[in-house]
């Protein structure tokens, strides 16, 4: 169920053989985000339970079952900036109602991640992922 663009970094993630070169991989991620413009930066759009700032922005296109949900997102910290790109990568296209069937869990374990990343930075990946279910299912209950 995953978009190609989540496989392509799934794929990349298998090249990199080194945890280094990964972190590295998923900092240049982040880095090639565009920045979430500071009016955004509200309570409203902030995840609580991550240790660094994080903010979640949804954005969603058309209505019902054919509405496309996507979110532009933001952190203080580059390796959580790169987490996001990579939620962008794997959320961001879908209907509401597919981003609620995403084992977001399994897809991200498929990187590595989960036994990979600080017991802050697994709490703050699973609360942007909260959020983003959170955002989907208040779009797909209204559709």
């Amino acid at each position: 169920m995953a978009s190609q663009d989540f496989e392509a970094i799934a794929d990349d993630f298998a090249f990199l053989d080194d945890w280094e070169d990964r972190y590295r991989y998923v900092i240049e991620l982040g880095r090639k985000m565009p920045p979430l413009e500071d009016a955004l930066k509200v309570p409203a759009t902030k995840v609580e339970g991550c240790a660094s700032q994080v903010w979640l922005h949804a954005e969603i296109d058309g209505g019902g079952p054919n509405a496309s949900f996507g979110f532009r997102g933001d952190s203080d910290a580059m390796i959580v900036r790169g987490l996001i790109a990579i939620l962008r990568a794997l959320y961001n296209g879908l209907s509401p109602a597919e981003v609620l069937r995403v084992d977001a869990q399994a897809e991200l374990g498929r990187l590595g991640l989960d036994a990979h990343l600080s017991s802050q930075r697994s709490n703050g990946l699973r609360a942007m992922v909260a959020r983003l279910r959170g955002l989907a299912e208040e779009r797909a209950s209204a559709a």
